[in-house]
């Protein structure tokens, strides 16, 4: 809590992100000593694009133009202006690949509670969803890209967004007011959402095929790729915000 109030960012995304950060050394230590000479060549080209492209990814966005209209407030003319509805490609962030991975893990649980009694439907539900497994990692790319529509939908809503811009007198150039700018937007978000959604899921099941293909232990999996990079990217945002209230110079320039 002192954390957060403090300014530095959010107190338990960065206690999580200390406690992933902190198996770094291990996983280094793995990468070094793995006799698979062409993994250990591979491996560091690999992190290096994965990193780049979650940044990439996080901080793409679609920026939809807005333009305000001259109004009059009391004895006063406000000014139009034009600004920008940015609209992410991941806007669910990592949400869904943590609600996936939990929905996945439930039939290897019931599998092992069954084994218990009945060893042989039990071993082989647990066996068949394990996650090693095509069987979880198809299982999980379909739940994440379900998740990501899902979660964007109850938290980004065109119908109130379009309702606050006509009600503040700002339109979309080209779109008119009300109904077709909900139309407009809610279109342009279904195409963002896809990608996002496909990146999620590749991201989530890249530590499985890695290690199903050269039998090494990776030690971050996508979630924790995904809350790494996120956690340090929003704490850099708000450490440069508040650099700039207090007119100092930012990180950035």
């Amino acid at each position: 809590e002192l954390i957060t109030q403090r300014g530095i960012g959010n107190g338990i995304s960065l206690l999580i992100f200390a406690s992933i950060v902190s198996r770094i050394p291990s996983g280094v230590t793995s990468w070094w000593n793995n006799p698979d000479q062409v993994f250990k060549v591979i491996m560091p080209f690999i992190a290096i694009g994965v990193v780049a492209a979650v940044v990439f990814v996080q901080e793409g966005q679609r920026r939809i133009p807005i333009q305000y209209a001259k109004r009059v407030i009391g004895r006063r003319m406000t000014q139009g202006g034009q600004t920008y509805l940015p609209l992410r490609v991941n806007m669910a962030g990592v949400i869904p690949v943590i609600f996936a991975a939990s929905v996945m893990a439930i039939p290897p649980t019931v599998g092992s509670l069954i084994g218990q009694n009945r060893k042989g439907f039990g071993t082989d539900l647990a066996t068949f969803f394990s996650p090693q497994g095509w069987h979880y990692i198809v299982g999980e790319s379909i739940f994440i890209i379900l998740f990501t529509y899902f979660y964007t939908a109850v938290t980004f809503n065109p119908v109130d967004q379009a309702d606050n811009l006509k009600k503040y007198g700002g339109f979309i150039p080209g779109v008119r007011p009300g109904r077709p700018t909900a139309e407009f937007l809610d279109r342009i978000l279904a195409r963002l959402t896809f990608p996002g959604a496909l990146f999620l899921a590749a991201i989530a099941a890249l530590p499985t095929v890695l290690i199903n293909q050269t039998n090494a232990n990776f030690f971050f999996g996508g979630t924790s790729i995904l809350i790494v990079i996120g956690v340090a990217l929003d704490t850099m945002k708000q450490l440069e915000a508040q650099l700039m209230m207090r007119n100092y110079e930012g990180f950035l320039k």
